[in-house]
């Protein structure tokens, strides 16, 4: 019996042992290479993304009003913990995820978009009665992949991050099971986007095979001496940058890889399409600067080409094909195409001052489309919503406070000065002017006028057509709220310009190795 006790007490002794080594080796771990610390947000949102889907469960569709404003919570107090971290680079899991001041300025601008887009989403889900649980945390899970993306440093990680967002967005394109037209847009969405990230990894196998790794940092030095050396850069190596920029492209409606937005847009819920208008484009385009600027940034001549194309193509067509559509959420997927094709132009330039451009007209891009969306969602008629542009007909009439800040946000749009949107779209072609990119900044400058003709459209519609019969549907106190302050910072935005012009400007140093 004795030789039983000393054996279990010989065994207890070796476990906790064991366990304080485990514990020793973790706490050293954190500590010295802050293996979860930089990415606690995200841990924090997942976790809470998971209680939210159980408390659905629990209380089904009954919950959906909760479970909504469950995850707006999620997404400020996610916001909360990022103003907790070190703007610094930080890695973590082995330095698969990177956290500086690029991408925590991109966070806040992707949570602040979830948070609007889901804030005037929820009256809505009501009203078409397609309230269930399951929507807010789609948004959820798809902001969590947003989030890992601007964070990705590994090409492992960026695809998983990359694929969660994707899943997500798939289903929320054909939520509405019983509309054929919801239906078409999530298959055409689901299957050029399966095409896309094929493409995608095709891309990265190419990478992984002429660079021997899928870490961003050793991608970005085996690719830089091979620049400097006699032999060059492969030519493998600048087919597998192609293929992975072709895969990008898709995700942030870039021509020729935009053929899904206008359909998909119409198709889907309209706060889905608000959704997918606002924050995903945030999301890829931080990745692709994160891309251009770190692991390609040696094939930087030989990627300049590419996006030299994709802009001038995307703000031409999203310039010329707007003037023939009669859908408001149609016209809206060309102005986004246009849109994405100046913030390319600031990627272009190559320069911090281009990528601060960047992130200075995403940021002013995301506040406008949210503002005209909350307009666009009010517009009901019977109880019925409405989407062609002459629903807007005397607008004016019935409803004036909508149709004059539907007028500022256009305006902006346009980018008709002293509104934000004109410093936005100043930036951007004064950071390809400083890089020489001439030809290129006045074809964004033409475009841009003769995108304003359909802006100007819908104000004409609004003030001086017949009018047609008043909306019956409320814009309800949240819409109302985010209204006025996308309005007041459209507006207000030339009072204090500054503030953020320097965020960007430090934002976009982090990626050019500067400390401000």
């Amino acid at each position: 019996m004795s030789n039983e006790v000393i054996a279990v007490e010989q065994a207890v002794e070796q476990v906790v042992e064991k366990a304080v080594d485990v514990v020793a080796i973790a706490e050293t771990h954190l500590v010295t290479s802050s293996m979860f610390g930089a990415a606690i947000p995200e841990m924090f949102l997942a976790v809470a993304g998971m209680m939210l889907l159980i408390f659905g469960v629990m209380r089904g569709n009954d919950g959906t009003r909760t479970v909504c404003w469950g995850a707006i919570g999620a997404f400020i107090v996610t916001a909360l913990f990022l103003t907790g971290l070190d703007w610094d680079r930080s890695l973590a899991f082995d330095g698969m995820f990177v956290s500086d001041r690029f991408a925590i300025f991109t966070k806040f601008m992707i949570l602040a978009g979830l948070s609007g887009a889901l804030a005037i989403s929820v009256r809505y889900l009501y009203q078409e009665r397609m309230a269930r649980f399951e929507y807010p945390v789609l948004v959820l899970f798809a902001g969590l992949g947003m989030l890992l993306m601007v964070s990705a440093n590994n090409m492992l990680s960026l695809y998983v991050a990359l694929e969660l967002q994707s899943l997500s967005l798939y289903v929320l394109a054909a939520f509405r099971r019983d509309h054929a037209r919801a239906a078409e847009a999530g298959l055409k969405y689901f299957v050029l986007g399966a095409l896309a990230s094929g493409m995608l990894l095709f891309g990265i196998s190419l990478i992984y095979g002429y660079t021997g790794s899928l870490s961003f940092d050793t991608i970005a030095a085996t690719l830089t001496e091979a620049n400097a050396s006699e032999a060059g850069i492969t030519a493998g190596a600048i087919v597998g940058m192609v293929f992975v920029l072709v895969g990008l492209a898709f995700k942030v409606s870039a021509v020729p890889f935009h053929m899904w937005t206008p359909d998909v847009y119409e198709g889907a819920p309209t706060p889905v399409t608000a959704l997918f208008a606002i924050v995903p484009k945030i999301a890829a385009m931080a990745l692709l600067t994160r891309l251009l600027f770190g692991p390609f940034g040696a094939m930087m001549p030989d990627w300049q080409q590419i996006i030299w194309i994709l802009a001038a193509a995307s703000m031409v067509v999203g310039a010329v094909a707007g003037l023939a559509q009669n859908n408001i959420k149609r016209l809206l997927a060309y102005s986004s195409i246009g849109n994405m094709g100046y913030v390319l132009l600031g990627l272009l330039a190559g320069t911090e001052e281009g990528v601060a451009a960047v992130l200075f007209y995403l940021a002013i891009y995301m506040v406008m489309t949210l503002g005209v969306f909350a307009i666009v969602l009010v517009m009901r008629r019977d109880d019925v919503a409405v989407e062609t542009i002459n629903d807007l007909a005397g607008l004016s009439r019935y409803k004036p406070a909508l149709a004059y800040a539907m007028a500022l946000l256009l305006f902006s749009m346009s980018g008709i000065p002293p509104l934000a949107g004109f410093f936005g779209k100043f930036l951007v072609f004064k950071a390809a002017v400083a890089s020489g990119f001439y030809v290129l900044a006045v074809l964004g400058v033409v475009a841009s006028v003769v995108a304003a003709f359909y802006y100007l459209r819908l104000i004409k519609v609004m003030f001086f057509d017949e009018a047609a019969d008043p909306f019956d549907g409320e814009i309800g106190t949240t819409k109302r709220l985010v209204l006025t302050a996308c309005v007041v910072l459209v507006v207000g935005f030339v009072l204090m310009p500054d503030a953020l012009v320097e965020t960007t400007r430090a934002a976009a140093s982090a990626l050019f190795g500067q400390a401000l």
